[in-house]
Parts: structure tokens; C-alpha cells; sequence
């Protein structure tokens, strides 16, 4: 594949994971080919141990494919060395947990800024991109606070925030509302997907939570490493 469309966020190509557990080799992923648009908000499914969150770790680089290729907004992973593909996850990338990884010594406001720190924007822009961002997530008044004094619908507000500030090509998220009760994980859910009609984000989710697979626009299902079926809702 020569060339990579500008509308092709992530492209996949053949890719593969092979683990070796006790001696015993084990494919996580099995020659998986996969596109994502920019705009989508999409969620990879299926029970533990079908290889979502690792195929979420091959196409972010975050891992090495055993074989295939993964393109990022156009440039294939591979051909990167380790510090140039840090910079440009860096800048390409935003990445939700669910286990938050905010610092918490850091306030709400350092903690959304920092990527915009190592990317060497300047004051009076990161202050500006973080105020708006912060409103939008209905963070007005905490810009103060330390992670320990918000609860974990807030301290993944935040962490939604950091991600999306830098304005990234994509949003990678893995199982963001594990950690959440239901009404604030359905709160969190339908501010992303305004986030992605009103900014145009492109979201993808690794998650096994009825409440994103609902609203999501794009299922693919993965089942023993391969894609079971890929489903596109209205």
C-alpha cells in the first residue's frame, strides 16, 4: 500500500501479535485489516481475551506487530525509530485509561496542559485551549483542584480533556467507564460523542460496556484475535 488517503486515520493491514507464554506461542492478533476515517466514533468489542486492547496498543505503537503494517494519519510505524514515533504519538495521539493516569500532584489545569508543555506551545495558547476545553467538559471553577479532591466521573473529565486539547488526529480509549457507575459513565459517553459531532474527534474505543456500544456508530466485533464482524449504524 503506496498511498494512504488524508481521511484515513488508522489503516491496518495484515497485522499480527504473537506472545510466548511458558514456551508456548500464542496469537493475540490474527491478520487483522482495518480502516478508520476521520470523524469516526467507533468501538472494538468482544469478550476478554479477543485481543482488543492489544490490537489498540499495535496500532497506537504503544506495541510492535509481529507481522503487517499500521499506518498513523499516513505514516507507517514501523519505519519510525523509538524517539521519533514517542514525538509523534505525542502529537497524534490522545489516550484515555481507565484507571485515569493523571498526576496528582499536578492541578486539573496542569494536568490537561501538559502534553501542550512537551509539544512547546506557548503560555497564552495553552491557557486559552485549556479554558475552552474545560468548559466544554463542564470543569469551569477546578482548574485549581488536584486529582484527590474530584471524583472519578471528574478525574476522567480531565483525563477526556488532556486528550483532546492538542487537537490529535485520534482518540484512543481503553475501557474509560470500567471505573464508573452507570449514570456517570452514560454522562461521559454522550459528552465524547458531542465532543465528536460539535469538534469533530475521532474516537475509538476498546471496551466490553453496553453503554458505549449503544452509542457508538461503528462496531468491530474481534473474536480470537480476528474481526468477527464489522457492523455500521445509522
Amino acid at each position: 500500500m503506496s498511498e494512504i488517503s488524508d481521511n484515513k486515520v488508522i489503516v491496518t493491514e495484515d497485522v499480527t501479535k504473537e506472545y510466548s507464554s511458558n514456551g508456548v506461542p500464542v496469537q493475540a492478533v490474527r491478520g487483522v485489516d482495518l480502516t478508520i476515517a476521520r470523524g469516526e466514533f467507533t468501538a472494538i468489542v468482544g469478550p476478554s481475551g479477543s485481543g482488543k486492547t492489544t490490537f489498540l496498543n499495535l496500532i497506537s505503537g504503544l506495541d510492535n506487530v509481529s507481522s503487517g503494517k499500521v499506518w498513523l494519519n499516513g505514516r507507517p510505524l514501523s519505519e519510525m525509530s523509538g524517539g521519533e514515533l514517542s514525538d509523534f504519538r505525542r502529537d497524534n495521539i490522545g489516550f484515555i485509561f481507565q484507571a485515569y493516569n493523571l498526576i496528582p500532584v499536578l492541578s486539573v489545569e496542569e494536568n490537561v496542559e501538559y502534553i501542550m508543555l512537551l509539544q512547546g506551545k506557548s503560555p497564552d495558547e495553552r491557557r486559552a485551549k485549556v479554558n475552552s476545553i474545560l468548559a466544554d467538559m463542564g470543569l469551569e471553577g477546578y482548574e485549581n483542584r488536584k486529582p484527590p479532591q474530584l471524583s472519578g466521573g471528574q478525574q476522567q473529565r480531565v483525563a477526556v480533556a488532556r486528550a483532546i486539547v492538542s487537537e490529535p488526529a485520534i482518540v484512543l480509549a481503553d475501557e474509560p467507564t470500567a471505573n464508573l457507575d452507570s449514570q456517570t459513565a452514560v454522562e461521559l459517553i454522550e459528552m465524547m460523542r458531542r465532543l465528536n459531532e460539535t469538534r469533530g474527534i475521532t474516537f475509538l474505543f476498546s471496551t466490553h460496556d453496553a453503554r458505549v456500544m449503544e452509542r457508538a456508530r461503528r462496531l468491530v466485533v474481534l473474536r480470537d484475535g480476528r474481526i468477527d464482524r464489522d457492523e455500521v449504524r445509522q
